[in-house]
């Protein structure tokens, strides 16, 4: 068969060639044999199961990690980076999934950081300011840039780290799952900018779990499995069941009785019990304004609404780790008031944050370590730790929870993305909670592992316990909750049982909220 002139090309003389790549954490092989080859000005997705080594291969390319075997070609020449900043210099830029930038520096710093500007020796801020400007321009984004980072946005501080990626003058820039935290206009403007890069001969890396996306814009694909290459070619020649079959290495038939036992509609106990949690017109600052919510034992109660309408603000104030300004909150088996998380965390409350990198996990303290973090006042005695107990409560829940690591003891910084949300959710169930906060539990994540943590979550509120859920994404609210609370502008604007459940009846209340409001 004779290949298109574009695929002989990229065959031909790739950009990147990555070749026999092998790298081991404490002997269990990450990466065996891996490839992956990327074309000049092309898009290239990088898929496949958290666990699978994607975030690996990409590390062992921009130098985070040295790789233990195989060989990488950069323009052609061979290349083995010592640290990130080297691949940068060499024209590598890559915009991780959590967002890695300067909180307390401005939008221009945080842009411009490692290549300022100098005029006369001095700092050129007038330049600098409009290169930021000019760049955010692209994405549509407008912001002073002479503001700190953090008194911006999730969604803008993702545009910002592109934008900084860009303006490296990159020959190949790299997405982990930049999409994360944009909403359906801010990835429509990120796509145009892709395909812009692809104009000027740019090429990219584009990691994302979201099928839609890498059909929109990948040109071709590589799947890893189990830290290899299984499969690569033209992305318009795979099936979108191709894709998932290629990416589980199991028949998809397999696949779907998980999801409708996972996460269907057909599911709910129908067993609410107690009330667990009351909100009655919560307001917090400007993003919460009148916000009322309830929870039941044995059930699962989705948060929906868009980006900015007070889910993540609600659901902190509610563990105590923010204060209200007005409103009430009544949790069944407090003792008092809501005070912090210490009293959120006796009352039987757990909750996993929406960023688990900077609000969940510790980056630097093993599996073990930070699966029992809030279970340490429990196992200590007279200030002595259990140890016997601590290790038979961590290998309890890596197995029922399938965590994928090389022992207890491996840093939680080298998990993938959904093993380490496993890791969190394994933290609060072994305090056996009533209560349990899930803020996008799912996202990042791969359709097995998504598949695996959904199942969990039906199968915790068949056992009792309940869960408010908050997600970005349509489909997971209206399949997998009991009931569910839409948010606009910071109101609950619609109350909606599963019978009431679907796609037109949220998104028309976070159009246009309640429903006198939308008929007037």
């Amino acid at each position: 068969m004779t290949l298109p002139s574009t695929e002989q090309s990229i065959a031909a003389a790739p950009l990147l060639a990555m070749r026999g790549i092998d790298k081991r954490f404490a002997g269990i092989a990450a990466l065996a044999g891996a490839s992956l080859e990327v074309g000049r000005g092309e898009v290239h997705a990088l898929i496949g199961q958290n666990g699978a080594g994607k975030s690996t291969l990409i590390k062992v390319l921009t130098g985070y990690y040295k790789r233990d075997s195989g060989e990488t070609l950069f323009e052609g020449a061979p290349v083995e980076f010592a640290s990130p900043q080297a691949a940068q210099a060499a024209g590598i830029s890559t915009i991780y999934q959590e967002i890695n930038l300067v909180p307390y520096r401005s939008v221009t710093e945080n842009i411009c950081l490692g290549r300022e500007r100098r005029r006369f020796g001095l700092l050129d801020w007038p330049a600098m300011h409009r290169e930021a400007e000019a760049l955010l321009a692209r994405f549509k984004v407008d912001v002073d840039v002479r503001r700190p980072l953090m008194s911006c946005n999730t969604a803008t501080q993702q545009m910002v780290a592109i934008a900084r990626a860009i303006g490296f003058d990159a020959r190949l820039v790299v997405m982990d799952e930049p999409t994360s935290s944009l909403d359906d206009q801010e990835v429509a403007t990120l796509f145009e900018v892709i395909r812009q890069l692809k104009r000027e001969d740019v090429s990219v890396i584009f990691v994302s779990h979201k099928l839609d996306e890498l059909y929109a814009v990948c040109d071709r694909v590589t799947v890893m499995r189990d830290g290899q290459t299984v499969r690569t070619g033209p992305l318009g020649e795979m099936s979108r069941l191709a894709l998932v079959t290629t990416m589980l290495g199991r028949e998809m038939a397999e696949v779907a009785r998980e999801g409708a036992t996972a996460f269907g509609a057909d599911t709910a106990s129908g067993k609410a019990g107690e009330r667990l949690l009351t909100v009655e017109h919560l307001a917090v600052g400007r993003r919460v304004r009148d916000v009322s919510i309830d929870v039941r034992a044995g059930e699962i109660v989705g948060l929906a609404g868009l980006l900015g309408s007070g889910r993540s603000e609600t659901a902190r104030v509610v563990f105590g780790a923010d204060r209200a300004d007005a409103g009430t909150i009544s949790v069944a088996g407090a003792a008092g008031p809501i005070a912090g998380p210490a009293d959120a965390i006796r009352a039987g409350m757990g909750f996993c944050p929406e960023d688990r990198k900077l609000d969940g996990i510790v980056p630097a303290m093993s599996v073990r370590e930070n699966l029992t973090l809030a279970l340490m006042p429990h196992l200590s005695k007279g200030g002595v730790l259990d140890e016997v107990r601590q290790r038979e409560i961590v290998d309890r829940f890596i197995r029922r929870l399938g965590i994928k690591c090389a022992s207890p003891e491996q840093p939680i910084r080298e998990l993938s993305g959904g093993n380490q949300q496993k890791v969190l959710l394994a933290r609060w169930l072994c305090m056996n909670p009533k209560l349990l906060i899930l803020d996008e539990p799912t996202r990042g994540i791969d359709v097995g592992a998504k598949a695996e943590i959904q199942a969990l979550i039906r199968e915790l509120a068949d056992e009792g316990l309940g869960v408010l859920m908050i997600s970005s994404e349509l489909e997971e609210v209206i399949e997998g909750a009991d009931r569910a609370f839409v948010l606009r502008e910071g109101r609950t604007v619609a109350e909606l049982a599963q019978e009431d459940l679907s796609e037109p009846a949220v998104m028309a209340a976070m159009a246009h909220g309640p429903a006198e409001e939308a008929a007037s």
